[in-house]
């Protein structure tokens, strides 16, 4: 049973500690390591008699120890999931897996060497009405996708480690890639960095995919409310997902031509009714799942490397003041360069010394894996 899969979670801060929970809950949760111990008192009081130890490299010591869950800032999840990996543990890393493109590109091709299961956590991937969204779009409901618009937006912690861009826009970039079963051919950013330098608080990124359609994403730190939307747009119909007010609508899209021009026909929208399971529980027992069984992740390391791709073109992007660039590794018609190759349009635009900070000049079943083209 997956439960008895004995597990460590690294990193017991806000997000870690929900980790801790919802392990503790499935009875698989059997140390946690943590350099503060405060920190490592708090997930104390809520799993009880586990290890606490406050060098992760315990973790990687245990031999009864089979996996492990890294919630730690993102600048650390490519160095200790090398060393979980070569400790010969089974991973599991918060987005984004790391915070560069070869960093992760080495992370899958050791995972995949010495065959340990890699897991990034794109949560929303695992939210039942994103799921369900995922069976409207594939069993044709809406049509051929047109766009999508996707806004990440709350006055909320504000990062120093990554920009708004790398800490928020995973989540949406991952389901974006999912729902258009393409990796996009180019991507552009735009943003604003208000608080600290360097560090974009505002970006708002485009993508665009070989078959016409087009993503837009909007995330911000620095926003009076909280909205999690995303909205779908097909040739049939329209859905919008609101994760705030956990609601899942579908809208009939219908154009009346008058006198040669065309009016939207106002339809009602619909509710669509999803599962109420707690997303984190359904994305946890999946990993646990994994581990004993040995197969790929629904959100796998490939996976992960796909929406890191997505960033660091957008990251490019956002250092050159918005100007197109082409993402590595696609290569459908038109598609650009190969993997490492810097796209012509921007070879003489300024590069981010470090991914996620850089200066802006401007002011449980899930679906097989496989949906970008190898369906």
């Amino acid at each position: 049973m997956p439960e008895s899969t004995p597990t460590a979670v690294i990193g017991c801060g806000r997000w870690g500690m929900n980790l801790v929970r919802v392990l503790a809950q499935l009875g698989s949760l059997k140390a946690v390591a943590d350099r503060d111990p405060e920190a490592l008192a708090r997930a104390g009081a809520v799993a009880g008699d586990i290890t606490l130890a406050r060098d992760p490299e315990a973790v990687f010591d245990d031999p009864a120890i089979r996996a492990v869950m890294i919630a730690t800032p993102a600048d650390t999840h490519g160095s200790l999931a090398t060393l979980a990996i070569g400790a010969g543990k089974d991973v599991f890393v918060e987005k984004p897996l790391a915070m560069r493109l070869e960093e992760a590109r080495d992370l899958v091709a050791l995972a995949r060497e010495a065959n340990r299961v890699l897991m990034v956590g794109h949560l929303l991937e695992y939210h039942p009405a994103v799921l369900k969204l995922y069976e409207l779009v594939r069993g044709g409901e809406l049509g051929e996708i047109r766009y999508m618009i996707s806004n990440r937006l709350n006055l909320g912690r504000i990062r120093t480690e990554e920009n708004a861009l790398w800490s928020f826009a995973p989540h949406d970039i991952a389901v974006i890639l999912r729902l258009a079963g393409a990796m996009p051919f180019e991507v552009c950013a735009t943003g604003g960095c208000y608080v600290q330098a360097g560090i974009a608080d505002i970006t708002v990124t485009q993508l665009r995919f070989l078959n016409g359609t087009r993503a837009h994403i909007f995330v911000s730190w620095l926003h009076p409310f909280k909205e999690q939307k995303l909205v779908v747009i097909g040739a049939k119909k329209m859905a919008t997902f609101d994760d705030v007010h956990k609601k899942l609508t579908l809208i009939d899209l219908r154009i009346s031509w008058e006198v040669g021009h065309p009016v939207p026909i106002t339809t009602p929208e619909v509710d669509v009714p999803f599962s109420l399971d707690e997303p984190l529980e359904r994305e946890c027992l999946h990993f646990l799942q994994c581990v004993e069984t040995r197969s790929a992740p629904y959100t796998d390391g490939a996976n992960g490397l796909d929406v890191l791709r997505v960033l660091d073109a957008a990251g490019a992007s956002l250092a050159a003041n918005g100007r197109p660039v082409r993402v590595a590794g696609e290569r459908g018609p038109g598609a650009g360069p190969t993997e490492g190759e810097v796209a012509p349009v921007i070879t003489t635009a300024p590069q981010p010394a470090v991914p996620g900070r850089v200066t802006v000049e401007s002011d449980v079943d899930f679906p097989a894996r496989g949906t970008r083209g190898q369906d």
